[in-house]
């Protein structure tokens, strides 16, 4: 464990260093400030809190931004470090290949973590401060906490893909097409899928299990499904009873997303030779 902590030092260390964690920490505040306030006009017509409105807001854009922001931390992490010939000195030490891999992922965690909590914090303390209501409290730490989860699990994607490859270039690019396949490219094909079958064969329930099989999906119903303010704003109030799955089974399924990607990583380094 002392040598899983010292890898994930030294991560979060570099991140400091290169100015990402003080990169994506203003980035995400920008945008978390911005959102907040052009959507607080409709508070008084659906009467809810404006900390609702921001969960919703935030909830879409965290969908397009962490993604992409994980997997530029990530694809890079073990293909860079053989392109550089750090890594093979890193395994003189005695320190396991599962290790490695998870220090750089506590690393790289820790370091989003902070910047999330960082940027969409001031940005919830801005918005409950200048609207005045101190309601809405739970759905925004649960949009925090299911954040960081959607983040780690982006990550945990991007090794396997750094794990897999034998060049940066490489990795770059099926980065980017991860994240299209997921942020895109799934919800507009599972879309056709459902108005091709016109109900005859998907019905509600198989919907809500497809939705799990995307990260970015099971992040967006949590998020806009669990609390009534958001349901309200995000206009899923009517839908609540269709949404068969709980709140814990969509947490459940992003822990899973972080655990199973993270897991074929470290077997995937344990059998490669560098």
């Amino acid at each position: 464990m002392k040598a899983v902590l010292i890898i994930a030092n030294k991560e979060f260390r570099d991140g400091l260093r290169n100015r990402w964690v003080l990169a994506i920490t203003i980035l995400l505040a920008v945008f978390a400030l911005t959102l907040a306030f052009l959507g607080a006009a409709p508070t008084g017509t659906v009467r809810t809190t404006a900390l609702a409105v921001t969960v919703v807001s935030l909830s879409s854009l965290s969908i397009f931004l962490l993604p992409l922001i994980a997997l530029l931390l990530s694809f890079d992490a073990i293909v860079g470090e053989m392109e550089r010939g750090t890594l093979g000195l890193m395994l003189a030490y005695p320190v396991a290949r599962w290790q490695v891999v998870a220090g750089k992922f506590l690393g790289h965690v820790s370091i989003l973590t902070l910047a999330t909590v960082a940027g969409y914090g001031v940005a919830g303390m801005v918005v409950a401060t200048t609207s005045g209501g101190a309601g809405g409290w739970g759905a925004f730490l649960l949009l925090i906490a299911s954040s960081v989860l959607l983040g780690a699990a982006f990550i945990a994607i991007g090794y396997v893909l750094s794990a897999s490859v034998s060049d940066r270039a490489t990795a770059a690019g099926l980065a980017i097409g991860v994240w299209l396949g997921f942020v895109l490219i799934y919800d507009m094909a599972l879309l056709g899928v459902l108005v091709a079958d016109r109900g005859r064969i998907l019905g509600s329930a198989a919907v809500n299990w497809l939705l799990l099989f995307n990260p970015a999906d099971a992040y967006r119903m949590l998020n806009l499904g669990a609390t009534p303010g958001a349901r309200l704003f995000s206009g899923m109030a009517g839908l609540a009873g269709d949404l068969l799955l709980p709140p814990a089974a969509m947490a459940g399924a992003l822990a899973l997303w972080v655990a199973i990607p993270l897991g074929a990583a470290m077997l995937l380094f344990q059998r490669r030779e560098i």
